[in-house]
């Protein structure tokens, strides 16, 4: 059956290969027996199903003459519920009894008795109920008595026992079914599970005594392999030693540097954030600089509203000087006047002397008007004067303000100067920072690599004692496998 030059793979495979066919079968019975007695169960379900609602119908329909014969005799309205449910529910239930026997034709035949009947058993139901209902008592009980509700019934029970007749025959040839598959089933799995054992066995004897040959043979190799593999691993080891020392000194070297390459970066770092705090500094004097320049931008605003205000003093005092002529004219004519009306007033005589005191008050206060216009004449002068002094000290500070603005202009350009010369230096200080973070990410990243090398330079020394202990090992194994093999080479 099985070639002796196959290879042990190949006739492992062929024994499970047949195995597995085996098994298949097995388990194809065992799925198509369950898959049967799955379906058995479904039906047997469904024929259950198709007994609870021929049971619930009948039970409704019992409630309904319960209930109408209760009415008939009390005349209590509450014994019409069971009635009037099972006139509600009959219809549902019908349906749902149709739908369960959908595929069944003679089955269906039985619900249209049932649905016949049901109609006529509710109209004889009714009729009483409604003689009763319109006061006619005895009618209505001489209705009951002609036993036609009686006949109803027992037809709708003839038609259920029907129903249910059948129903038990289906499910005793369902169980029959279920039992025939079963029994099939289990002589199906039994015997093709004999069969798969014997052939286990058989092909389990026969790979077991070709690969004591095979492994004879395999020993052999081993054997000087292993002598290889034992004197290489020791080379390997020396090898690794001298290796994983060199690593250690490399590592310890770049450790170093990349120390020196931080404390450099730190350096740069701190010179950076000086600089930044200059710059800040900087701008800082550059923005009051700039607020100083507003201010006396606003001071120099401020006193040209004041020349203009005080040139508009003085054109208001010279109008006020115009008005004071004029006021101080008409004292003078006002006084001419007075002395002209006194004269007449004595020559007058006794009609002229009321008068006469009235042209010397007249006179009187046209010299005080007058007194009055010199004295604010005087007034007038000295505001004049005073204005003309304000004018010319305003424009002395305005000169001085403009002196002050050029030089608060100046001394912002070279706060800008300077803000840009820290700018540009801290920048440099960043670059030197960024430049020298890399040179020492880039040590970091080579002593993680030296150290990654040095220990995988370790781990090679361990995997070489550990390869020279194996193949040491493997050595005697192979021996000891050769004796179990093949006991007269020992």
């Amino acid at each position: 059956m099985m070639n002796n030059n196959w290879t042990f793979g190949r006739k492992l495979a062929f024994g499970f290969i047949v195995s597995s066919i085996f098994l298949v079968i097995v388990g194809f019975i065992g799925y198509w027996s369950n898959y049967a007695l799955i379906g058995t169960s479904y039906s047997v379900t469904h024929t259950h199903k198709v007994l609870e609602q021929v049971t619930e119908y009948l039970s409704n329909m019992k409630d309904a003459e319960t209930g109408q014969r209760g009415y008939l005799l009390t005349g209590d309205a509450s014994y019409l519920e069971p009635y009037e449910h099972a006139v509600e529910a009959s219809p549902q239930i019908v349906a749902e009894l149709r739908t369960l026997v959908t595929e069944n034709a003679g089955e269906q035949r039985f619900i249209d008795q049932i649905e016949a009947l049901t109609a006529t058993k509710f109209s004889e139901l009714k009729q009483p109920i409604d003689l009763r209902r319109n006061g006619h008592a005895d009618d209505a009980l001489k209705f009951v008595l002609t036993n036609q509700g009686k006949v109803t019934m027992d037809s709708i029970r003839k038609v259920i026992a029907q129903m249910t007749v059948k129903a038990h025959a289906l499910l005793d040839k369902r169980a029959a079914e279920a039992e025939e598959t079963a029994n099939f089933a289990r002589k199906a799995i039994l015997v093709s599970t004999l069969i798969c054992l014997a052939f286990v066995s058989a092909t389990g004897y026969l790979i077991a005594r070709s690969l004591a040959a095979q492994l004879g043979a395999a020993v052999g190799h081993v054997q000087s392999s292993s002598a290889e593999l034992q004197a290489a691993a020791t080379q390997q080891a020396t090898g690794a030693k001298q290796q994983a020392s060199a690593m250690n000194e490399i590592s310890t070297t770049i450790s170093e540097l990349g120390v020196t390459s931080r404390q450099i970066a730190e350096s740069a770092q701190r010179v950076a954030q000086i600089a930044e705090q200059t710059v800040t500094a900087a701008r800082a004097g550059t923005g009051t600089v700039d607020k100083g320049q507003e201010a006396i931008g606003a001071i120099r605003r401020q006193m040209d509203l004041v020349v203009n205000h005080m040139l508009d003093l003085g054109r208001k005092s010279q109008e006020i000087g115009a008005v004071l002529d004029i006021v101080s004219e008409l004292a003078e004519q006002t006084n001419i006047l007075a002395i002209n009306a006194t004269i007449e007033a004595s020559g007058a005589g006794d009609a002229g002397k009321r008068f006469a005191v009235v042209a010397e008050e007249i006179r009187k206060l046209a010299d005080r008007v007058a007194n009055s216009t010199k004295g604010i004449r005087a007034q007038v002068e000295d505001v004049r004067g005073a204005v003309n002094t304000t004018v010319m000290a305003t424009e002395t500070g305005a000169k001085a303000v403009d002196a002050g603005a050029r030089q608060f202009t100046e001394v912002a350009v070279s706060f800008r100067e300077i803000a840009g010369l820290v700018g540009t230096t801290t920048e440099a200080a960043r670059e030197i920072e960024l430049s020298t973070k890399q040179q020492a990410t880039a040590a970091e990243q080579v002593r993680v690599a030296v150290t990654d090398v040095a220990q995988a330079t370790q781990e090679t020394e361990t995997s070489s004692s550990q390869t020279l202990q194996t193949a040491s090992q493997l050595a005697n194994l192979s021996r000891d496998l050769r004796r179990m093999i093949q006991p007269q080479a020992a």
